[in-house]
């Protein structure tokens, strides 16, 4: 099985490129900690090649820049090119096949916003809520009445 499960850092701004068929690609590293701790007492750091395809590169491109903290699953792909000069060179990237957002964006700001929109930077205090004091399924359909003797458990 070919699986990884990476929680880090963007080292930079993603690259956002449209592949020849036209789905939307999104290259960037993470910088993740290792467990491991030295004598020193340091954490080395990994910086890991991840490429994201389609709609999953499209949320990335728009909502991720460097410093924003995510956690991503996915798959190891190695593969190999010719360079410019004729030698041939090796590549490792993770394939993003899922990924979730954590933390902040790596500042000590508590501001909502998306990275890349220096428009709109809202306090968490601002963002509206929603009343739940009234029923929110009361639109939803007919009520069902179910006897305790028509539950299996």
């Amino acid at each position: 099985m070919n699986k990884v499960i990476l929680t880090g850092r963007l080292t930079r701004d993603p690259e956002s490129r449209m592949s020849s068929n036209s789905m939307e690609v999104s290259r960037f590293s993470l910088a993740c900690q290792n467990d491991f701790v030295s004598r020193d007492g340091e954490r080395s750091t990994e910086f890991i090649n991840c490429v994201a395809f389609g709609r999953t590169a499209t949320t990335i491109n728009k909502y991720c820049a460097k410093g924003r903290m995510i956690a991503v699953t996915g798959r190891i792909r190695n593969s190999s090119y010719d360079a410019q000069d004729g030698s041939k060179r090796y590549t490792t990237d993770v394939i993003v096949e899922n990924f979730e957002f954590l933390g902040g964006t790596g500042s000590s700001e508590s501001n909502v916003s998306t990275p890349r929109d220096n428009t709109s930077h809202e306090s968490v205090s601002n963002i509206e809520t929603t009343d739940v004091s009234e029923d929110p399924y009361k639109d939803f359909g007919e009520e069902i009445s179910i006897s305790d003797d028509e539950l299996p458990f």
